[in-house]
């Protein structure tokens, strides 16, 4: 038996990884681990194993460009995947305001929509305060 849903479930139940994922289904744009580092406020660590584990589920896919690599939605031709983005995309968006307002400060730093700087560089920080 196929347990991808499995998987998927098990992925979204952490709650920082439920709010990465809502906000790649929102944002609607690609996100590499510094900007999701800067996003979440997680470790580079936790970042990239939780955009690795949504990878796996099938519910991101992955491009490598130069020394980033980005993350985005994946098209879904499994039903039951394609439902489980349509429920989180339905979550009560006042949750996830905060992230969302620093996603969009960190994905206005692109150059040419390409992410140019790494984690918690200085321009953040400047942008942030």
């Amino acid at each position: 038996m196929d347990d991808n849903y499995i998987d998927a479930l098990k992925a979204l139940a952490e709650p920082n990884r439920l709010r990465l994922f809502w906000l790649l289904v929102h944002v609607d744009q690609r996100i590499t681990v510094a900007e999701a580092m800067d996003v979440t406020g997680e470790t580079q660590y936790n970042a990239s194993r939780s955009l690795k584990m949504l990878y796996k589920t099938g519910l991101l896919t992955q491009e490598k460009r130069g020394k980033w690599v980005y993350y985005t939605l994946a098209y879904q031709l499994e039903p039951h995947l394609d439902k489980l983005i349509e429920s989180v995309r339905c979550l009560p968006k006042e949750r996830f305001s905060d992230i969302t307002t620093r996603c969009k400060q960190r994905l206005s730093m692109r150059v040419d929509g390409e992410c140019m700087i790494g984690a918690n560089s200085e321009e953040w920080l400047n942008l942030i305060s």
